[in-house]
């Protein structure tokens, strides 16, 4: 049963999970936007965030902080002299998660998870949808241009979840192509030592003939 038990464990151990989260967040501070399983995305969102928060006061106190957990220098610099005044003015929610569909091999929900800020074409339709005023009554002209500025940011969404599209299949090929690479090195090890172990056997083979053919000798020279 659950009871109260906030932590999801990933199915990892503490070190390996905290690696592996402190690995995705420097990937996700450096590239902006990454794709992962909607759990891990989850236990990512928890883990940068306050991150993110601290990285808003530049002091060496919060540099060291900051350090401790994601242990690269370069992601240290790119948060704070970057990320951090880019998110200055918000009181929080840095991140976002946007759900692709599932995986093909298990099954798993997958999803995007990206920085607010540096989705361009969404901040262009929150811009856009601020602009327009409301009236009750409006001519042609200006309803076609309202439509015209709106179906923009459609568009622009709809390449963007297209290429993330993509990307997500790429990254999926490229995992495939690792574990067949994986496989194809278990295999070769495997092959390795069952020769060695028929050399083996070849030879204890052997000298247990040699040593019936001598008892044979041994046998025929006292009689």
């Amino acid at each position: 049963m659950r009871h109260n038990k906030s932590i999801n464990h990933l199915g990892r151990t503490s070190s390996h999970r905290k690696a592996m989260l402190a690995n995705m967040s420097s990937s996700l501070i450096m590239h902006k936007r990454i794709s992962t399983t909607v759990a891990k995305a989850k236990a990512l969102k928890k883990y940068v965030e306050p991150l993110i928060t601290k990285a808003k006061t530049d002091t060496t106190h919060s540099r060291r902080v900051v350090f401790s957990y994601l242990e690269d220098k370069n992601v240290v610099a790119e948060l704070f002299r970057e990320v951090a005044v880019k998110v200055g003015d918000r009181p929080g929610g840095y991140t976002r998660i946007l759900r692709t569909g599932t995986r093909l091999g298990d099954n798993a929900e997958m999803c995007i998870i990206e920085l607010v800020d540096y989705n361009a074409a969404m901040l262009e339709a929150k811009e856009s949808k601020k602009k327009t005023s409301r009236r009750s009554r409006r001519s042609k002209s200006t309803t076609s241009q309202i439509e015209d500025k709106d179906s923009k940011p459609v568009d622009n969404l709809e390449k963007e979840v297209v290429e993330l599209a993509e990307n997500a299949v790429d990254t999926v090929e490229e995992t495939m192509e690792e574990v067949a690479d994986v496989v194809e090195d278990v295999t070769d090890a495997v092959d390795e030592k069952i020769d060695k172990a028929a050399d083996i056997v070849d030879e204890v083979v052997k000298d247990v003939e040699e040593k019936i053919e001598d008892k044979k000798d041994d046998k025929e020279k006292d009689k």
